[in-house]
Parts: structure tokens; sequence; C-alpha cells
């Protein structure tokens, strides 16, 4: 997790709020942490279209399943796994926010150490 990530102010500030109510695990907060104290705050309209954030589409692939991934990155109010819409404070939604295309990213879930591709990103998605 060299790169620092690019997030709006928003999204900013819902994260570092999720991470203070202890919504995380321990080894997450550590993570999450460190990249919001390094991270850049940007307006959304000055935020690069290949930069993963709320309503873009992107595709991943799940290395640790071996598996390419369509996906929407929304807000935790509009989250519905089964339309593949994933909330931007999921694991998923935490391991590739602001996070740019062609990055790799290793993000601890309940369930061991998810790695994850980021291939493309569509920020035409509403």
């Amino acid at each position: 997790m060299e790169n620092s990530i690019v997030l709006t102010t928003g999204i900013y500030d819902l994260i570092k709020d999720h991470v203070r109510r202890k919504k995380v695990t321990v080894e997450q907060e550590s993570i999450l942490s460190n990249e919001l104290r390094n991270a850049t705050q940007l307006l959304r309209k000055e935020l690069p279209s290949d930069i993963v954030s709320v309503d873009r589409k992107v595709v991943i692939n799940d290395l640790t399943l071996n598996v390419k991934r369509e996906l929407f990155i929304v807000g935790p109010k509009k989250a519905k796994i089964q339309a593949n819409r994933f909330s931007v404070l999921s694991d998923i939604g935490l391991a590739t926010i602001g996070r740019k295309k062609g990055e790799t990213v290793s993000w601890p879930t309940p369930t061991g150490v998810k790695q994850y591709e980021i291939l493309e990103i569509d920020a035409m998605y509403q």
C-alpha cells in the first residue's frame, strides 16, 4: 500500500467516522488510519476518472479466487449486493476506494486476506 489514496472530502470524512466508530477490524483500522493520514483530498469535480470512488463502475480481478468481477461502488444506503452495488464501507469498497486503475491491493477480511487488481473504472455510472 505504497501509493497514497485519492478521496473526495465527503468520502474521507465518511471513512474516518466509520473507523472512529470501530466498525472495522483492528488490522483494517491500522491500514485505514495510515491511508487517511497520507490521503489526497479533492473536490468531487476534480477527482480523476481513473480513481475508484462512489458512483463508479469498477472491474476487478479477485486474485484470491481468480475471478473477474464487475461492481458498482455506492454510498451505504444504496448498497444492494444482489445488484453488484457494494457500499464504500464494505470490505471490497474500503479495499479499493481511492485507488487507481492498474493497482493491486491486499485487504484483510474476516475470511482471510483478499487480493484485488483494479482493471477498469467507469466514472460515467450513476
